[in-house]
Formats: C-alpha cells, structure tokens, sequence
C-alpha cells in the first residue's frame, strides 16, 4: 500500500496479442576485456531487442562502447532478420532519444513510444531478461574470452540453448520464446533494403551561410545561394561523406559534393532572382508624394471669404 500511494497509480502488466507489435530495448553493462590501447581493460555494453508477445530476442550483442551507435546497430539488424515492428517501447536514456531514432522510426512507419520517467517497471520485460543474462556473465567469467568476437561467439551460444529454446513461464503452455514466435500466424513485414538504407541515415541541422555553402565535420558544402540564411535537414551516412542528401520544406531532397577551393576564384554565380533589384519605369517616390499631396489638398478646409456673402446680399 505504501508502495501504491508514493507512485500515485497500480502497476498493471500487459503483453501483445501477436509478434511485432511492439519490441523493448535495453543497455546492460558487460564485463571488462582486454580491447582498450596496448591491452587495457576497458568495459564492454549489451544491447538487445525483445519482442512483447513472444518474448524472442531478436537481437542481441556486446560492443565497445555506450552511445547510440550501437542502439542503431543492433536496431537496424534485428528488422534486417524479423521484419519491422508495428511500435518500440524505450526507456529515456540518451541512446533512445535521439533526433535519429525519431527519423528511422518515421520513415519506416513505427510508432515510437517511452516509458515515463522513473518508472521502471514499464519495461519490466526487458529488465526481467537482464536479470536472466546475469547467469550467462557468470559463466562466461570462468571462461574468461579475451577478445569481444569472443564473448559474443559464448553469447549467441547461451541465447540460443539457455533461452530462445528452454520453456518461458509468462507464454501460453509455457512454450518457448523462439516455438511462440515462429507459431504466430501474424505475418513479418520487411523493408524495401533502399528505404531501409535511407531509414537508418543520419540527420542533422545546419545552416546555409553567406555564401550558400554549410559546414560539416569540418568541411565545405555549396547548398545554393537561395537557401542563404535558412536552417537545412543534412542527410548522410556517417561511413562516407563525400557526397551529403540535403533536405528543405516544399523542396524535393538533392546531392550536394564537397566543396573544391581552387588557386583562382571562379565566375561569381548570379544572384536568386528574388534577391536582385527590380528594375522600375517610374519613381515610387514621386507617386507617393503625389498622392500625398492629393489627399492633403482634399481635407485642407478653404479659407474663409466674406466677399460672395456680401455681393449676394446687395450691399456691395
């Protein structure tokens, strides 16, 4: 009780009719290994992805470092092997949140969902399976791998005979996650592989300067001098960046190359035609003064003369 009146609400629990409905994700510490410079110790990170309705990991593996790379990585390669999903459930760690996360799952059609802050037992599936790879960290710790191959070669090994296969309590006749998912009459849908390419590029504001051109890691792109002053969407893959995909509201997407600063300067490019002056065949001013005048002419009160009153009466 006490419990229900701090959190203000019940903790009810939940689960999906059918796979890819919706998928959890989550990062988990690993052990030290020996992959830092000259040999040092530094700490490996889990991420894995399960799916809600079956509890099947669709993917899971250790890198070398925490940031979201990795969440993308491991993204990117359990829709490659099982389909997209319908929503992701994520918690509000900084890897999830991310301006790339939102573009992907846009572009893909996944409705992307977080957990509330401080809560959690709203990803209490995922938590519940950390808890079980703690038992494989024990072992692996007696098998001691040296390298990060290593490990993941023992994890693949566990996830499949210690987990995928061995019967799960909260699935119907405590099936399997693995014979659950594969039983599921619900089809997989798979990405085209360019939409999904396109999906899993990075994206990042910049804006257009002076002289049309942006910046990006510390070098020069010619965007177009009519987007001089305006804030562009810059699409890449971070793997090659010779040639950038630029995006604007009301403009369809275009290729952008490095810019190549030669001995000379080249043929200064034409002003943007709503840039340049127009040209005019009479003077603005003069018209403007003009009806100025007439309209000041129109409301002057005349001046007041008794001469007409005079002559009218006959006594001039």
């Amino acid at each position: 009780m006490r419990m229900y009146a701090e959190s203000g609400v019940a903790a009810r629990r939940f689960q999906q009719k059918h796979r890819n409905r919706l998928w959890h994700s989550d990062l988990k510490y690993g052990p030290y290994l020996p992959i830092g410079p000259g040999g040092a110790m530094k700490q490996v990170f889990l991420v894995t992805f399960i799916d809600d309705a079956t509890r099947f990991v669709l993917h899971g593996e250790f890198y070398p470092v925490m940031d979201k790379t990795i969440v993308e990585d491991c993204f990117r390669r359990a829709i490659q092997k099982y389909g997209v999903p319908e929503a992701v459930y994520f918690d509000n760690g900084k890897q999830y949140r991310t301006k790339w996360m939102t573009r992907a799952c846009s572009k893909l059609g996944i409705r992307l969902l977080f957990a509330k802050p401080y809560s959690p037992e709203s990803t209490g599936k995922v938590e519940r399976f950390n808890r079980v790879v703690d038992s494989f960290l024990s072992e692996a710790a007696l098998e001691k791998p040296k390298t990060l191959e290593r490990l993941n070669e023992l994890f693949q090994v566990w996830l499949t005979e210690c987990y995928q296969n061995k019967p799960h309590s909260a699935l119907p006749n405590k099936q399997s996650p693995y014979s659950t998912f594969q039983s599921d009459k619900k089809s997989l849908r798979f990405a085209d592989p360019d939409v999904l390419a396109d999906a899993f590029l990075h994206c990042e504001p910049r804006k257009v300067d002076k002289s049309g051109c942006i910046s990006f890691m510390d070098r020069k792109y010619e965007v177009g001098l009519s987007f001089m002053g305006c804030t562009v969407d810059v699409v890449y893959d971070p793997a090659d960046i010779t040639e950038l995909t630029i995006e604007y509201e009301g403009h369809p997407s275009w290729r952008v190359k490095e810019l190549v600063i030669g001995e000379r300067a080249g043929k200064r490019p034409p002003l943007p035609k709503h840039l340049q002056p127009e040209p005019t065949d009479s003077s603005r001013l003069l018209a403007a003064a003009e009806e100025r005048s007439h309209q000041r002419h129109d409301h002057q009160a005349p001046a007041v003369t008794y001469r007409r009153v005079l002559k009218e009466s006959g006594d001039v």
